[in-house]
């Protein structure tokens, strides 16, 4: 369960210990719903240290790659599609 979900104007120090590994603060896991052994997904982007759960990457990666497709338009079916056109132009050969 999600708890207060921290402002911008919250920031919490924290320390790098000799293996690289930080503790997040409890405030900052408990809005996100963290548990122990959560998998995050760390990236750098203009500068700045960015965590997010696995979820949440999956999905901006994936409307990275939908943008510009609409969402009636299935890109699965359109690909069937090209695939038996393409089989049926072989065997008519």
């Amino acid at each position: 369960m999600t708890g207060h979900m921290p402002t911008v104007a919250e920031a919490w120090r924290c320390k790098l210990d000799t293996s690289g590994r930080i503790v997040l603060p409890q405030a900052i896991r408990m809005a996100k719903g963290l548990a122990n052994g959560d998998e995050l997904i760390a990236s750098f982007e203009e500068g700045t240290i960015v965590l997010r759960t696995y979820e949440e990457a999956m999905q901006r990666l994936q409307d990275a790659f939908c943008t510009g497709i609409d969402g009636d338009v299935s890109l699965v079916s359109e690909l069937l599609a090209e695939r038996r056109q393409e089989a049926e132009y072989e065997e008519g050969r």
